[in-house]
């Protein structure tokens, strides 16, 4: 059942009909169609033309309708990518041709505004309140309202239908809402006081329960609608289910349970999902009414409308609804279930996101949403993979936008602006959907989307001769893999077999569109390369269904009625033979595929091809004359292997490593030799091996020229697989007997041979030393010949390839070969060789750790890696104090060798091994460094003075840096050191550290005034000589900038340095530093000199700035005119330094009055809140002691002493003094109490304490206030009166009196009585203000009433 909700207006004669030559009636216009009446679901049609249509949409209208282009179709965007899924065409988009006429011709007079479907009727309404109801076939069966109820109720703005059809509720701009029978079209209800006045129906709809509706009105409101019936009078009781007021709900959906799942025990619940412009929330409204869940928006734009729709999903084989929502571009699912307590269960499922804003959210089956975007995309989503099926153009259907009912027009407007906002992409009642049909209502027509059948979606693909994506888009179906699948039933296996039926009608079509499409005239590259996109295609699918016969057969036998398409064919088998995808050919293409390879001397590609084919499909003979011509050795020695089982034929003229896979079981070129035949083949192989002669040999040939051949080709490969055949072969008696002849014949041919390099021979006794090296080894080797390879390996006049023959030798000691050797001799023969790693080896085999460290210095290849040996030696476990003082010692011998090559390292060796031994270390470097050489140093002190010596000869970079670190040189000496280097800044530095401010201060003066000098010096050549190239400009630069260290550098010493200097002293500082500055100006000169004379006075105005610090500007300006340059009525060429002197103390004072007043604010606000606090009254928590829990007043003729704390606890000062709870000794009056209970329940000790902390058991007040109430003397108590400030806020304290120096008597006691009282207060809200008397703060200063106020 479909339900549209249109908003039209009809006149007197109900329907605004233009003028025509012959008026039709109207039955006759609303039943006319072009041809035999439409179902519901339509084929694609064209869309209607609707050039000339002429609609007043206003407000209601499309937002992308003003340039909509050509509207004779719609637009489907999709591309196909080979590498992703297809999906073809999902959706089947079909014109709703009687219900699009009826718009077109009601559009002169009014505008269709909703619509709603249900079980094949449709309701659209329209602007002039009318509801017009089709049925399935798209006639008109009621028009409901008239005109009169249309200009009282206003536009149609939400429609609703129940599940059996039987009732319409209609709801309208103006608020009201009607209830329509939709069997006889009769009005059952009016109903006007279901919500507040004033706002328009957004959306009305019916729950399961048919006697129950909701509806949400423009103010944001949600009510509930029941419907009795009692005496034959029908009525309508509202309740308020959400206030607008708490936020505007703009969407509404109950969960509507379709016929299968009517019994589902979640809809006893009759579940609601509302949309505001914040939340989600889901709430019950049976038995009672119950909020299950909110869920809060993430942040999206205030515009984005949100979106509400419930299916029922089977999700773990139970089948429960699922609530898709989205305010933006996010899509929410939440899965509600019972439990069996009865509970609601609401689960977030996995989000999936769109890059654009969502309008219309809809389900048209449980695994599939549709989705527009508002630039009217339609989307097709997948939800389990959250792919996107398909996309749609929408622009063309113009949708129709409930704005004017969000604005809540025919009201007066009386919305939010933020409801207004979401209402300018509100287009909820223009889509509707319904048991998998979703149906989109335009301005000038009506549309209905379905998803197609698998059929259909296959068949739009080949009608467009995408026969390539048709095949893809029906294997998916035949995997399971599709989307949205539609019309697909039965098991695994029928389903299969009937997509496999329709892909073996795909392929047939396939090819014969393919031979029929084939350029007849052209390049033959074009043929070729139009049956490439072909027939590889016909294959894959073809093997993919297992279907060889069809392949083979049926499509051969028309493909090789095109040359090119049989070679093409032919061509492309070669990739699935390869990849073991087709093992057998029938004799005809075998046949066609070696007569095509070899004519197109394919030759490689036909070797490849027959290694993996089945020996059975094989013409023996052709094959063999073919590989025999071509010199196809893998293919020839396949066929004899697989079809005559003979091994040894192709061995005498294959390659020779083509052979050697047959020594151990494998077979050549591909698989294993049969178990049966293994022992067969060993020995015919072993046979092969050991013959002394070839069959056509000559008399030039050498005795067993196959093993020479093989050893030639790939020694070490040929050994490798000796050894794994031995070790296959162990327990064998006849083939031990073999390997013995061929470790015999490797001798005789290999040792004394010219022919075979140091690596070879060296290979083959490592091979026999492995072999020896075994426990159950049988072979039997000649020592004297391990003697004869170790001379040939180590001869000390052979110098080419020396470090192959030491890596052999190396190899062959590692694998056991050091037993057939005698080792001093070898170790002899290693040293005159220079092979420093054979001596490694043998030192470190006799533990001779020490000796090690000689072979790393003499070996130039390997001399770096000493220091990571000798680290990892003395750092790691299982070496002995002896063995780590030996190499110790060895070390230190060389330690002039070590430091060498690389000092870095031998300082971290140093560190980490030898602290004890760095006086030994210095003093053997100190003897052997020759000119610079120095007495040996006796103190450990001298270690960091010689350190330092060394870094002003060789890093003075680096020398301020360690003077800072460093705290173990001795100051005089250092001082020597720098000054003998003219280290300047250390020297300063270590004279300011001495206490010596004036001569550090000199000696950066001096450095300035020498820098200064080069700087006019360099200004005085540039003067004369006004050529000025780049490398002196570079030069001046460089200088400039040297000047400004120097200037900041000195600078910061004298700020630092003041702090604790008198006025005088001071000047003795800053003074010279000005005069020298001032100086330096005088002396350039020079048109060139205009940038260093602009750098120089900047210099001057820092040093002045720099200075106004600590000297007075008098001072300052007293010293300036005492300049005889000056003195005499200069004054001219120093006014840019005085006003800048001036600007500055002006903007310090403006800043320091801006910050007393700002801190006399602050203060008077914090004390007079202080004092606020203390004169509050203490309010009593009960009128009984909390010790003994008796009456205050506990006697009527005696008067009581009853003290009551800031906590509110109330005590008799008895009691108290019977729980020692008193602080100090002080008199009577002054006595300190604490609270009994408070400081119980906090852990705290009863007895005094020296550090009371803040709490609620302190009170406020200052002083004990004694009150006498009715014959009972109350003592108010506080904190102790006796808490002093420390020491921080002390200095604190000062310093704020010294930052106010005004003349106001007022704010001076202020400041006189602040102290007192806050010596006996510790209150800790004032804590910072004295401990950071320079924090910020805001506000206007404080009056001086207010002061004396307080």
């Amino acid at each position: 059942m479909f339900l549209f909700y249109f908003c039209s207006q009809i006149d007197d004669k109900e329907f605004d009909i233009p003028q025509v030559d012959t008026p039709p009636t109207l039955e006759s216009i609303l039943n006319e169609l072009e041809d035999e009446e439409e179902p519901f679901v339509l084929e694609d049609t064209c869309i209607l033309n609707t050039d000339n249509m002429d609609a007043h949409s206003c407000e209601t209208s499309s937002l992308a309708s003003s340039d909509s282009g050509d509207p004779t179709h719609l637009k489907r965007h999709r591309t196909v990518d080979m590498s992703s899924t297809v999906h073809g065409c999902v959706l089947r988009h079909s014109l709703l041709k009687g219900i699009s006429a009826q718009i077109v011709s009601a559009a002169v007079s009014c505008t269709f505004l909703c619509l709603q479907t249900v079980s094949g009727v449709i309701a659209v309404g329209t602007s002039h309140g009318l509801a017009l109801v089709f049925d399935a076939n798209q006639a008109l069966r009621l028009c409901l309202g008239t005109k009169t109820t249309g200009a009282e109720f206003g536009a149609v703005s939400a429609l609703s239908i129940n599940h059996d059809c039987s009732r319409l509720l209609c709801g309208f701009a103006k608020g009201q809402i009607t209830m329509w029978d939709l069997a006889n079209g009769k009005l059952l209800r009016t109903i006007t006081d279901a919500h507040p006045p004033g706002t328009a129906i957004l959306h009305v709809k019916f729950t399961d329960d048919p006697t129950i509706a909701v509806c949400n009105d423009s103010g944001g409101s949600v009510f509930e609608l029941a419907f009795r019936r009692v005496m034959g009078m029908r009525s309508c009781d509202s309740r308020c289910l959400f206030s607008g007021s708490k936020g505007e709900v703009c969407c509404i959906e109950p969960l509507r349970s379709p016929p299968d799942f009517r019994d589902h025990p979640i809809t006893h619940y009759s579940l609601l999902a509302m949309a505001s412009l914040t939340k989600i929330l889901v709430i019950g409204l049976k038995p009672s009414l119950k909020v299950w869940m909110t869920f809060p928006y993430n942040k999206s734009d205030p515009s984005s409308v949100p979106q509400l729709a419930w299916q029922f999903v089977a999700v773990q084989k139970m089948v429960n609804p699922v609530l898709a929502f989205c305010k933006g571009d996010t899509v929410h699912f939440l899965l509600v279930k019972k439990e069996e307590s009865g509970t609601i269960h609401v689960i977030k499922q996995r989000q999936f996101q769109l890059s654009c804003d969502i309008i219309s959210l809809s389900w048209i089956n449980s695994r599939t949403l549709v989705l527009v975007d508002s630039h009217e995309k339609l989307h097709v989503v997948d939800r389990p993979s959250q792919e996107v099926l398909e996309t749609l153009d929408l622009e063309q259907v113009q949708l129709v936008y409930n704005s004017r009912h969000f604005k809540s027009l025919a009201t007066g407007g009386n919305v939010s602006q933020a409801l207004a906002l979401v209402g300018e992409k509100a287009c909820y009642q223009s889509v509707s959907s319904y048991s998998g049909q979703i149906v989109y209502l335009g301005t000038k027509s009506a549309h209905i989307m379905t998803l197609r059948n698998w059929r259909e979606r296959i068949d739009c693909l080949m009608k467009q001769e995408h026969f390539v994506e048709a095949l893809s888009l029906a294997w998916s179906f035949h995997e399971g893999a599709a989307k949205a699948v539609v019309g697909l039933y039965g098991d695994s296996l029928k389903r299969k077999a009937v997509v496999s039926d329709k892909m073996i009608e795909i392929l047939f079509q396939f090819a014969e569109h393919a031979l029929k499409k084939c350029p007849e005239q052209g390049k033959i590259q074009v043929m070729e390369q139009h049956f490439q996109d072909v027939v590889p295609v016909l294959v894959d699918y073809c093997l993919l269904l297992q279907r060889a016969d069809l392949l083979f057969n049926q499509l051969y036998s028309r493909l090789v009625e095109n040359m090119v398409a049989k070679a093409v064919f032919l061509e492309s088998l070669e990739s699935y033979i390869v990849a073991d995808r087709v093992g057998h050919l029938t004799p005809a293409i075998m046949r066609d595929l070696l007569d095509h390879y070899h004519s197109n001397g394919m030759m490689d590609s036909l070797e490849r091809c027959i290694v993996h084919l089945d020996v059975t499909s094989l013409d023996i003979q052709q094959v063999v004359q073919v590989c025999w011509e071509n010199q196809l050795y893998d293919a020839m020695i396949y066929v004899f292997n697989s079809g005559t089982n003979d091994y040894i034929t192709p061995m005498e003229v294959s390659p020779p490593l083509k052979t050697l896979d047959f020594c151990h079981r494998r077979a050549y070129p591909l698989g294993d030799i049969p178990e049966d035949l293994v022992v067969q083949v060993k020995n015919q192989v072993f046979d092969f091996l050991i013959r002394l002669h070839s069959a056509d040999s000559s008399e030039e040939e050498e005795v067993f020229p196959f093993i020479r051949t093989l050893l030639h080709f790939d020694t070490r490969e040929f050994l490798n697989v000796l050894a794994m055949t031995f070790e296959d072969f162990k327990n064998d008696k006849q083939a031990l007997e073999y390997q013995q002849r061929i470790v015999d014949i490797l001798l005789q041919v290999m040792v004394d041979n010219p022919d075979f390099t140091p690596s070879q021979v060296g290979g083959l006794f490592t091979f026999l030393a492995r072999q020896l090296a075994k426990p159950d080894n049988t072979l039997f080797v000649n020592r004297k010949l391990f003697d004869q390879v170790l001379e040939f390996l180590c001869c000390p006049d052979d110098d080419s390839r020396h470090t192959e023959r030491q890596q052999v030798l190396l190899e062959l000691l590692q694998v056991g070969g050091v037993v057939q050797f005698n080792e001093e001799r070898l170790l002899m023969l290693a040293e005159k060789a220079k092979f420093y790693q054979i001596c490694e080896f043998l030192y470190e085999k006799n533990h001779q750790y020490d000796m090690i460290i000689d072979c790393y210095l003499k070996d130039p290849l390997r001399k770096w890696e000493i220091f990571n040996y000798i680290h990892n030696l003395l750092s790691m476990p299982g070496y002995s104090n002896e063995e780590k003082q030996r190499v110790k010692s060895k070390v230190l011998k060389h330690i002039k060798d070590v430091v060498t090559l690389d000092p870095s390292k031998s300082a971290d060796l140093v560190l980490f091994h030898f602290t004890t031994e760095v006086q030994q270390i210095i003093s053997e470097l100190q003897v052997r460094e020759g000119p610079h050489s120095g007495s040996i140093l006796p103190q450990e002190g001298d270690l960091h003075e010689l350190l330092l010596d060394l870094m002003c000869r060789f890093a003075p970079d680096q020398l301020l840096s360690f003077l800072h670190t460093s705290q173990h040189y001795r100051l005089e000496e250092a001082i020597q050191i720098t000054q003998k280097h003219h280290c300047n800044e250390a020297t300063a530095y270590l004279l300011e550290t001495k206490g010596d401010v004036h001569g550090a201060f000199a000696v950066l003066l001096e450095t300035l005034k020498e820098t200064l000098c080069a700087l006019t010096a360099e200004s005085d050549r540039g003067a004369k000589d006004r050529r000025c190239d780049e490398d002196e400009a570079v030069r001046a630069e460089s200088m400039l900038m040297k000047l400004k260290e120097s200037v900041n550098d000195i600078i910061v010493f004298c700020h630092r340095s003041c702090q604790g200097l008198d006025q005088k002293q001071r000047e003795v500082l800053w003074f010279p530093l000005l005069d020298t500055m001032m100086a330096s100006q005088k002396q350039v000169k020079g048109l060139n000199a205009k940038h260093t004379s602009d750098v120089l006075k900047e210099l001057t105005m820092k040093v002045l700035n720099a200075m106004s610090s600590f000297i007075s500007l008098p001072a300052i300006i007293q010293q300036i005119l005492q300049d005889p340059v000056y003195g005499k009525g200069k004054l001219a060429e120093i006014q840019g330094l005085i006003l800048g002197m001036l600007d500055t103390f002006n903007y310090e004072q403006t800043l320091l009055e801006t910050t007393t007043n700002l801190l006399n604010y602050d203060l008077h606000w914090s004390l007079a809140h202080l004092r606020a606090a203390v004169t509050r009254g203490l309010h009593p928590r009960q009128d009984c002691c909390n010790i003994c829990l008796q009456q205050y007043k506990r006697r009527q003729d005696a008067a009581e002493e009853i003290i009551v704390f800031s906590c509110g606890h109330l005590y008799h000062l008895q009691c108290l003094q019977q729980k020692d709870c008193v602080w100090g000794c002080a008199s009577e009056l002054q006595r300190q109490w604490r609270c009994y209970k408070c400081s119980a329940i906090h852990g705290g000790r009863v007895g005094p304490s020296t550090e009371p902390k803040r709490g609620r058991s302190t009170s406020l007040a200052q002083v004990c206030v004694c009150v006498c109430v009715r014959g009972v003397t109350l003592i108010l108590h506080g904190r102790p009166p006796t808490a002093t400030l420390d020491l921080q806020q002390e200095q604190s304290w000062d310093e704020i009196r010294c930052l106010y120096r005004g003349p106001s008597r007022v704010l001076k006691q202020f400041f006189t009585h602040f102290h007192l009282y806050m010596t006996d207060s510790t209150d800790s809200r004032l804590a910072p203000c004295l401990s950071n008397p320079n924090a910020c703060f805001c506000g206007s200063a404080g009056s001086a009433d207010e002061a004396t106020g307080f």
